[in-house]
């Protein structure tokens, strides 16, 4: 009983984020289809992280993945797509020898490995 209404907040929780990134990419601020937007929010057990970009970018997961190891984060569910524009939503933890992290550390993590990714993927391209 208790895991079906912690799925339930999951599935609300995931519902306000759809509606509010609807509602951010509505704005008549420009946005920039290369530059991913990430999000983390705290849940009761973990982290919800989504990583939002208007443009596939191939070898970035990797490099998300790679971050979310690095900083003892275990994945449990994830949800990506790499059709035409790349997608990444995923739920985890901090592992048990994990030093209480935050969702700006997680958030950190990720926008510094997207960087990274991104400065290395430039290179590689001139």
């Amino acid at each position: 009983m208790d895991a079906s209404k912690y799925i339930k907040k999951l599935k609300k929780k995931v519902e306000r984020f759809k509606g509010d990134t609807t509602a951010g990419q509505s704005s008549s601020e420009p946005t920039d289809p290369t530059i991913p937007m990430v999000t983390v929010e705290t849940l009761e057990k973990g982290f919800m992280i989504n990583v939002l970009a208007g443009k596939n970018q191939p070898g970035m997961l990797v490099s998300v993945l790679e971050a979310f190891e690095d900083i003892g984060l275990n994945v449990l569910d994830a949800r990506v797509s790499c059709t035409d524009s790349f997608s990444l939503h995923a739920t985890g933890v901090e592992n048990e020898d994990g030093e209480g992290m935050d969702s700006e550390a997680v958030k950190q993590a990720v926008t510094d490995a997207i960087r990274s990714w991104s400065e290395s993927n430039d290179l590689q391209i001139s």
